[in-house]
């Protein structure tokens, strides 16, 4: 039977941030692999394949070497996850193909809102004032970013609002499976689901990688396993609630990735679009906490 880590806030804030660094170093490499820098651009199903694959190996060949004790998963929470994230990260990495990485990464944290709105019907959760203005306020963000005029509309960042969509409803999963079974072995299992996903969907776009394209596959899949087994070790460590505002500093890693390598600088309608966004996510991690420590007298006001 999984034993839960004992609560350290410190540790946990720490490998939030270092996973935050990864996730967007991801998002990085896809940019470059469905360009022309390297090689014939890559499909984004090509991508995501790369990601799960070389990410399984990495955690496969970790537990080749540490033997941890896995336990029998709960194979139906792990396949609606793994669809659900598989899906999410294919449309992100064909968004950052199109807009700035900052974009894209601003939009994707409305997952957390979608999964707010999701718990409705899935979770039979309550959801009053406060959170529906939280997630009324990330919106507004959103549509900034969108910038929904015939002269400035970005189509692509469709995409990425979609895998925000899509990434809302793997945290209900991920909701579900929670404190049952060990972090490892969440991983290795996620992996093993994602990479045979995407060997699937990988068939009718498949190309020949060049040596160049094949090492950045790799370095992706292994930035996106260390990401994951530091993220998953900080939500043992903490309250998700306490965690998520540490995750947000995905947007700057972005931010200086898109500046550093593509000479990217965000305008001021994008600044102001992901800082309305993220204050909108943080107002409701807040509300979250609130939510765990105090008994409310009615539902009003959830």
């Amino acid at each position: 039977m999984y034993q839960a880590k004992p609560p350290n806030n410190a540790l946990a804030a720490s490998l939030i941030l270092i996973a935050s660094a990864f996730v967007a170093l991801t998002t990085l490499m896809a940019k470059a692999l469905g360009s022309q820098e390297y090689g014939v651009p890559l499909h984004p199903l090509q991508i995501s394949h790369g990601r799960f694959l070389f990410a399984f190996l990495a955690l496969s060949s970790a537990a080749a070497i540490l033997r941890p004790a896995l336990e029998r998963p709960n194979w139906g929470l792990h396949i609606a996850r793994t669809s659900c994230g598989w899906g999410g990260i294919t449309l992100m990495f064909a968004s950052v193909q199109f807009i700035p990485l900052a974009v894209a990464t601003a939009i994707s944290f409305l997952n957390p809102v979608f999964a707010m709105m999701l718990a409705i019907p899935l979770l039979g959760e309550k959801v009053g004032r406060v959170r529906w203005s939280a997630a009324g306020f990330a919106f507004v963000g959103a549509l900034i970013l969108l910038r929904p005029t015939p002269e400035s509309f970005e189509p692509a960042a469709l995409l990425a609002l979609s895998a925000a969509m899509i990434m809302g409803l793997e945290l209900i999963f991920i909701k579900k499976l929670a404190g049952r079974e060990a972090p490892f072995q969440i991983l290795l299992v996620n992996n093993l689901i994602g990479f045979c996903i995407a060997s699937i969907a990988v068939i009718p776009v498949w190309q020949a990688p060049s040596a160049a394209q094949w090492g950045l596959l790799a370095a992706l899949g292994g930035c996106m396993a260390v990401a994951q087994t530091c993220f998953v070790n900080a939500m043992a460590r903490a309250d998700a609630s306490f965690v998520a505002p540490f995750s947000y500093a995905t947007l700057i890693f972005a931010a200086l990735y898109d500046v550093a390598f593509y000479g990217v600088v965000p305008d001021a309608v994008s600044v102001l679009g992901a800082a309305v966004i993220v204050a909108g996510a943080v107002l409701l991690a807040v509300r979250e906490a609130r939510l765990k420590t105090v008994v409310p007298q009615s539902h009003t006001d959830q």
